[in-house]
């Protein structure tokens, strides 16, 4: 269970939760230019930046969230129950399920160049290997101008623009929106007696124009708990006021360790927090055991060579004392 999101102020931003019962040892991870991919249908260098969170197997990252340096993000997301993939066609420009997100990224430099490009590809279904399958996601990928939902279902393949700039998991993306009208009466202002002109009844607390707004974890709860922050939030210009705001947003969906029990024993919880600056190429994060913001630039690398730069994310919380 994850919740991604946009911001725009001066710049744009996009990042999300990781919510999960385990690490897979991940990394913020930036792909040079002449990183070669070998992917599933062709061999590819000389290709944009990227920086995002991954987890490296066999060289290969297998990213969550990333941006490229021209500006465009994306990011995967559970979709249990409802992923279909297809099985790869001769002639066909096969993308593996986990290929994906770097496929699109290493070549395209806004939305609507994805879109193009992702209506041209056979997305399929082999895994990466035997110990790590094929996972069920969908993504949204986003520019500063526009953000789109993609799923691969059994109905085939949808490309859903996103007003709302977040995205959680099930359902698919159509039912979530519209399970957005039962919450159209929900304000940031305060709310006006509109019950009955013959009873005298007063607003006891302020925030009460969000009465309804539901607070428990299901992946629709927050859906509409991100969107409506997301879309209500104000925040200030500045790099610190964006990121800042950015992580209070998601911040209203984070799981706690103990709270989403799972049938193993185990227990979901945020492992991680990301917002990028997708314009200036800054991947900021947070984790559940250290809560300080860090950050990695892209543009600090050297993104002329052809190995990855690996930054580990595991750290103890933080703590400063003021007396």
């Amino acid at each position: 269970m994850c919740t991604a999101a946009t911001l725009k102020t001066r710049d744009f931003y996009m990042g999300r939760t990781l919510d999960y019962e385990f690490s897979y040892g991940e990394e913020v991870t930036v792909v040079p230019r002449n990183f070669v991919f070998n992917f599933k249908s062709e061999k590819c260098q000389n290709h944009y930046a990227i920086i995002g969170m991954a987890h490296l197997a066999e060289g290969f990252p297998l990213f969550y969230d990333a941006a490229n340096e021209k500006g465009l993000c994306m990011a995967g997301l559970n979709f249990v129950g409802n992923a279909e993939y297809n099985r790869p066609v001769e002639g066909a420009t096969n993308v593996a399920q986990y290929e994906f997100i770097p496929f699109v990224l290493s070549r395209c430099q806004s939305v609507g160049q994805a879109k193009e490009l992702i209506q041209k590809i056979n997305l399929t279904k082999e895994p990466f290997s035997d110990k790590l399958p094929t996972a069920q996601l969908h993504w949204m990928i986003a520019d500063s101008d526009e953000a789109i939902v993609v799923e691969y279902t059994r109905d085939g393949l949808g490309i859903f623009d996103n007003p709302t700039g977040v995205m959680t998991n099930n359902p698919p993306f159509p039912r979530q929106l519209f399970g957005l009208n039962r919450y159209m009466s929900l304000s940031p202002c305060e709310p006006e007696n509109r019950f009955s002109e013959h009873l005298p009844l007063e607003r006891y607390s302020r925030g009460m124009g969000a009465l309804g707004l539901p607070g428990d974890l299901s992946s629709g709860s927050r859906f509409a708990r991100a969107a409506f922050t997301r879309l209500n939030s104000i925040s200030g210009e500045s790099e610190k006021e964006s990121v800042g705001q950015f992580f209070h947003i998601l911040g209203t969906v984070e799981q706690v360790n103990g709270c989403c029990r799972l049938e193993n024993g185990k227990c979901e919880m945020t492992i991680y927090t990301s917002c990028i600056n997708a314009q200036r190429g800054i991947y900021y994060f947070t984790t559940y055991k250290n809560r300080s913001i860090r950050a990695v630039d892209m543009h600090r690398e050297d993104l002329e060579k052809s190995e990855l730069s690996r930054f580990p994310i595991g750290a103890e919380e933080q703590i400063t004392f003021c007396n």
